[in-house]
């Protein structure tokens, strides 16, 4: 990537490391310290240019893009936590010299933006300053905990995003959610629309004319109030799987944002203070070497704990 600096803009032309890599994330990377909000608010304005022209936060670059970014104030040291971030201490499912693969706790953010200091990818390469290279291939929400996959050289990072898009990964989930699932199994397709609201926060809601979603379902077990099910994506859009199920009328246990908010009020009180949504599979074929990865990330303690209590005043029924 070249860049041409002066005190009124930056022109940088983009290359095939950044491609085709979403334009909010490409800024987000270069204004470091800049906050989230801030960004998608130069978006909006429109004082971001492509080639001259404006674009929305889902434009991808593609190599050649001359993209201006205006004069913007990063915090100053003031402004930066007082406190350096911690090793990471995540733990490591796989890592060879190109990738490497970690059980993500629910709670942490994949990376940092506003109102987060440090996630994911901050703490890893505090932790690892020696690594030349170091990027997210794909994300999990900040609620979700399980398997989130990083790449270590430009070449897996690339390899990996093709596979992501030509549907050669297996993602799979488990959610606890309200109500009972009335069939074994059952594919969902549904468009997905998403914005982005004032403060930077994303929000998907089903409307027509939506970008596809498709995930493949199926009843793993069932309780009074609950069932719990295997979510297969063949798709990868932003909070496919809670807003999906929101919109069929069985919101995820937890879920702050489309779930059901009495519901999640009492399921603190009785010990869930988190969603249960949880990254517990992935497989894909090594996009160096072409082995067969199959990667499993156990159900989190608290879960697991949770799941047990339901299970007691249950364990004569038979499954649906």
């Amino acid at each position: 990537m070249k860049g041409l600096r002066n005190a009124q803009a930056s022109l940088v032309v983009v290359d095939e490391s950044h491609s085709p890599q979403r334009i909010d994330n490409f800024l987000l990377r270069e204004l470091k310290g800049v906050p989230r909000s801030r960004v998608y608010r130069l978006l909006r304005g429109g004082e971001v240019r492509v080639n001259s022209r404006r674009v929305d936060a889902t434009y991808r670059l593609q190599p050649g893009d001359r993209v201006r970014i205006p004069p913007v104030r990063r915090s100053g040291p003031a402004e930066r936590p007082a406190v350096r971030p911690r090793a990471a201490g995540f733990r490591v499912v796989f890592e060879d010299e190109a990738l490497l693969v970690i059980d993500k706790p629910a709670g942490v953010a994949v990376h940092g933006g506003s109102g987060v200091g440090f996630g994911v990818i901050e703490r890893l390469r505090a932790e690892r300053p020696q690594a030349r290279f170091l990027e997210l291939v794909h994300r999990i929400d900040r609620e979700t905990s399980g398997l989130l996959a990083l790449a270590k050289k430009r070449t897996a990072l690339l390899g990996l995003h093709a596979a992501l898009r030509e549907g050669r990964v297996t993602k799979c989930y488990l959610a606890l959610v309200r109500g009972t699932w009335g069939r074994p199994a059952r594919e969902v397709v549904l468009p997905l629309r998403k914005r982005v609201t004032a403060t930077g926060e994303r929000r998907v809601s089903v409307a027509e004319g939506g970008q596809a979603s498709r995930t493949r379902f199926r009843l793993r077990d069932c309780y009074r109030e609950f069932s719990l099910l295997e979510a297969t994506l063949d798709t990868g859009r932003t909070h496919q799987i809670r807003v999906q199920l929101a919109h069929l009328g069985f919101p995820v246990a937890g879920d702050e944002k489309y779930g059901d908010f009495e519901l999640n009020r009492r399921l603190t009180r009785q010990g869930l203070r988190r969603m249960f949504l949880h990254a517990q599979a992935l497989a894909f074929d090594h996009p160096l070497t072409g082995a067969r990865i199959e990667l499993a990330a156990p159900l989190p303690d608290e879960l697991g704990r949770f799941l047990a209590e339901l299970q007691r005043p249950r364990a004569d029924a038979e499954a649906v």
